[in-house]
């Protein structure tokens, strides 16, 4: 049988964390729980469900994921956020592949996400494919600051995928939505600054408007109701601040001003 590692890094996880932990019960041969300091019951949850806890400041997502692989004494590793849990499916997936001889070195999984109460089905959400379930030796996280991404170190090594959902509870209200957006269009602004990256009035005006047609025409966003009209609607908003942003703060970055 192949024992697994659960990690799962948590800033202020309360309503989030129980979910994520009962649901790899039957699959987990230990837990890790990497807290940057959470202000809530975050800690107290997982230690109740007798998860271990590690405090780490937080270290970017790409570092505090690969932190908590670190800790793991499996090899094999299967990485949550606190907003995941498994589906039923999902699960006997798992332990299907915890009961066989394993045949690859990492799986995807299919990421299905709750918004605002509503599963999305379209609007190039789903099926969102990641890779979650690796052999610690043969992967690790990469990416920038808000794009982390598992990796595998060899791209010969074979990768299969899971069936069943990884349940995405992603916003729970419009106000997390737009909080998450003004958080992750600052980060990723400001990245393409450091960077020298420039946009033109001709992007601010047009890939806002883009980014709606895509995902909700192209991409079928509208067999999702009001909360896929909602949530391209938002996308786009999202776009049209990131890149309105860059342009503002490439020109502080010229005249000498901080931003």
């Amino acid at each position: 049988m192949v024992s697994i590692s659960v990690v799962i890094i948590t800033l202020n996880e309360e309503k989030n964390i129980e979910r994520c932990i009962r649901s790899v019960g039957r699959i987990a041969d230990e837990i890790i729980v990497v807290d940057s300091a959470s202000k809530d019951k975050t800690v107290e949850i997982a230690q109740r469900l007798n998860a271990t806890v590690v405090n780490q400041p937080f270290l970017g997502y790409v570092a505090q994921k690969n932190f908590a692989t670190s800790l793991t004494t499996h090899d094999w590793v299967l990485s949550l956020d606190a907003d995941e849990a498994l589906s039923p499916e999902l699960e006997q997936s798992i332990l299907q592949i915890k009961n066989n001889p394993i045949s690859c070195y990492g799986y995807r999984l299919k990421r299905l996400t709750n918004y605002c109460g509503s599963w999305i089905k379209h609007c190039g959400w789903y099926p969102d494919k990641k890779l979650r379930l690796y052999h610690k030796e043969k992967a690790q996280w990469k990416g920038e600051k808000i794009h982390e991404k598992l990796e595998m170190n060899n791209n010969a090594d074979k990768v299969g995928e899971l069936g069943g959902d990884l349940l995405h509870y992603s916003y729970y209200t419009v106000s997390d939505h737009i909080k998450q957006i003004e958080n992750f269009t600052e980060i990723a602004a400001r990245e393409a600054v450091d960077k020298g990256k420039k946009v033109s009035l001709m992007k601010i005006l047009v890939a806002p408007k883009w980014k709606f047609i895509s995902d909700y025409i192209f991409r079928l966003g509208f067999l999702d109701g009001y909360a896929g009209y909602q949530l391209c609607r938002l996308s786009s908003f999202a776009s049209l601040i990131k890149y309105a942003k860059i342009k503002q703060y490439t020109a502080l970055k010229k005249e000498g001003k901080s931003f």
